[in-house]
Parts: C-alpha cells; structure tokens; sequence
C-alpha cells in the first residue's frame, strides 16, 4: 500500500513539475498554454524514450478522467439555461449546420482513408469541434467581442458543444458494445435525451437553490465541495446511464451556473479547474504514441484539411440562407472553423476508454489539435483583415444597390 501511494505521489509530483517548466517556456514563447501541457505528457510518458518518467498508465487515466470532470463542468458554468435560451435561432442553425455536416463529411473521409468505422465516427466527431476558449481569446486581442460576427460564432460555438458531448454520450454507449444495432441507438438516443430533459427540467428546480442555501453559510470552503460534489455527482449518474462522463459534469455546471450564487462559485473553480485541466492535457499528451506518427501524420493532414474546408462551408451557407451578409458570414465562418480545441481531446479519449475506437486515434486528434491550435490566431487575425479588405467592398456595393433599390420604389409611391 505505501509502494502505491509513493508511487501515485511521485507520478502527481512529476506531472505538476515538468508542466510548470513546459507551460512557463510556451508562455515566454507566446504559444497556447494548452500545448506546453501537451508537450510535457508527451516528454514524460511511457512512448517516449529513453524510458517513461510514469510509473503506471492507470494512474494517467484515472487523472485525465478526473481532469475531464472539472473541465466540463466549469466550461458548463459559463453556459446557464437563460444565456442557452438566448442564443437565438440564428447560431442554433449555423452550429446543428456545422457539427452534422462537418461529422458526415469527415467519416466518409475517414472511411476513405480505411480506418474502420467507429474510429471514423469518433474522428469525425472530434474534428466536428470549435474551441470556445481559443477563438474568444483571439477575437479579444483583436477588440471585435462587440462586433455581429463574434456574437454569432459564441453561440455557435456554444451550441455546438452540447451537440458534441450529447453525441459523444450516445457514440459510446451504441459503441461499447462492438455492435451496430438500431435499437442500441434508438435506446441511446433516448436515454440521452431523458438525461438532458431530466436535468435541465427536475434538476433545475433543486439544484440551484441548494447551491443558495450552501452559500449562505458564507464558507467559500464548503460552497466549492459542495460545487465539486455536484459535478462528480452528476458524473457518476451520467456513467451508471451509460452516458459520457463528460456530458453529466457539463450540465451539472449548467445547474451550478443557474443559482444566485454562481459568481462566487466560479470565481473558486477556476484553480480547480486549472489543477485537472493542466492534470487532463498532460496525460493525453503521455497516453499518445508518438511512434506512429508515420503511420497517422498523412491522414491526420487530410483531416485538418477537411475539417476547415467543411466547417467554412457549412457555416458560411448556412449563414448566407440566413440572410447574413457576405462579410459577417466569411468571419463567423473564419472563427468556426479554424480550431478543434480541448473537446476534441475528450471525443478521441472517449471513444478509446469504451473500447470501441482504436489507441491510433488519439495520437491522431492530439496531433491535429496541436496543429490547429497554433494556425487558429493566425486564421482569424489574417482571415479578418482579408475580409475587411476584399468583402467588405462588396457588402458596401451590395448595400448601395440596396438603397438604389429603395429610392426608385419610393419615386414610383404616389
């Protein structure tokens, strides 16, 4: 037991110190946080040589499991049921447009390229994704948060994560079994959709307010156990239905996030949050096989490839049937598609901890994810000024012959 617990410290111990050192060098460089933890997973696991500085992958999993937990559910903490309402039917379209279309068009890909089908499914739902955290970031330098464009890409990206974790969820309960059975789906899609309704409509009601009572006491201490009780909660319930982990401490957050008190509760998650999320990031980045980067990096380019291409295109259109004009749909169109963020990372892993995806994806999507994570600022900067400069005259002359339009009709009222 004492050899156990030496070890499981050594390993905490190894992880939180190779992070600090890889996050502090990313950041003197300039470069997403996300992918100094990355690095640092990968520098320590039991892929790299010449030999892993982990002692058991058990325990990676067990922390990236738990990472996933409080990820989700303060990203859920930033999404309450009135902000969700208020989204608008436009990102509602433009986001179910993006994640099927660009989900369908990555798994004939994948197919194409002969993996098999539930590593396709997963593939493409982790390509399916838009990072929230990294596009806000980028369009926050650039001072366009109060611009059309970026209101719309928040609550697509927003809707977009309940799309994925929902379909994550039901992916793994019709894939643990190994078998395609349209009463499985049927059942999964089902049981899904109760959780949710069940949540959002009972959980509600009782949720919030015994956060408020908890916050009376006044006991910062006692309202963040009570806060982390809910997600891991949440969490096991969401696992005894057969439903991603992922998905219950989503929406416990979104529960959290409904009470008077969710402010303060924020506010005390986010080290939390910080601890798993780095704890999270840095065991992916160990769990990957980097040995086989021969055998993914060309499919893994063909993906990101395809992925911007379809997640632009669906959203551009579905944009432009909305009656968006031309420059506020290239951008929301820019901003979708030029990251596959955190969630993807949690889809792949998803898909493998079931069993019904192979190991080879996750190297796959961790190295698409730090590829996209670095081209992402690049997209949106540049992508933005193109449009300022190429589309914009042509909204302007759109707009013209517009009031032409108007200014004739109004000569011929008598």
């Amino acid at each position: 037991m004492e050899t156990v617990i030496a070890q499981t410290l050594q390993d905490f111990a190894v992880i939180m110190i190779v992070a600090s050192v890889m996050t502090l060098i990313f950041y003197r460089l300039k470069q997403p946080v996300v992918i100094g933890f990355i690095v640092a997973g990968i520098i320590i696991g039991p892929h790299s040589p010449p030999f892993s500085l982990i002692h058991s992958t058990d325990i990676l999993n067990l922390f990236a499991e738990l990472g996933v937990i409080l990820l989700l559910f303060t990203v859920g903490m930033e999404f309450p049921i009135q902000k969700l309402k208020n989204i608008g039917k436009k990102a509602i379209i433009i986001a179910s447009t993006e994640a099927l279309g660009t989900l369908a068009i990555g798994f004939f890909v994948a197919q194409g390229l002969g993996l098999g089908f539930y590593d396709s499914l997963f593939l493409a739902l982790s390509i399916s994704v838009t990072s929230t955290v990294i596009v806000m970031r980028v369009l926050g330098e650039l001072n366009m948060m109060k611009a059309e464009a970026a209101t719309l890409i928040l609550g697509t990206t927003i809707v977009e994560d309940i799309i994925i974790i929902s379909l994550l969820a039901i992916f793994q309960s019709t894939g643990a079994s190994g078998e395609i059975s349209l009463n499985e789906i049927v059942i999964s899609i089902l049981v899904t959709i109760g959780f949710i309704a069940g949540v959002l409509i009972v959980g509600s009601k009782i949720i919030p307010k015994l956060m408020d009572v908890v916050a009376r006491t006044n006991q910062h201490d006692v309202l963040i156990v009570a806060a982390v009780g809910v997600a891991f909660g949440f969490a096991f319930l969401s696992f005894q239905l057969g439903i991603s982990v992922a998905a219950g401490a989503f929406f416990a957050g979104v529960l959290v996030a409904e009470s008077r008190s969710h402010s303060v509760t924020s506010v005390l998650a986010n080290p939390v949050k910080d601890i798993f999320a780095a704890l999270f990031f840095v065991s992916v980045g160990a769990l990957m096989d980097f040995t086989l980067i021969p055998r993914f990096i060309g499919p893994a380019l063909i993906l990101i490839g395809v992925s911007i291409v379809a997640k632009f295109a669906t959203v551009y259109i579905s944009s432009r049937l909305q009656k968006i004009n031309n420059i506020t749909s290239t951008r929301i169109a820019l901003g979708c598609s030029s990251s596959g963020g955190e969630i993807a990372l949690v889809v792949a892993k998803g898909g493998i901890d079931v069993g019904a995806a192979s190991p080879i994806i996750l190297p796959m999507v961790g190295t698409m994810t730090i590829i996209t994570t670095f081209i992402s600022p690049y997209v949106i900067k540049y992508g933005w000024k193109f449009t300022e400069r190429f589309v914009k005259g042509q909204d302007k002359s759109d707009d013209t012959h517009s009031s032409n339009e108007e200014d004739n009709r109004e000569k011929t009222i008598p």
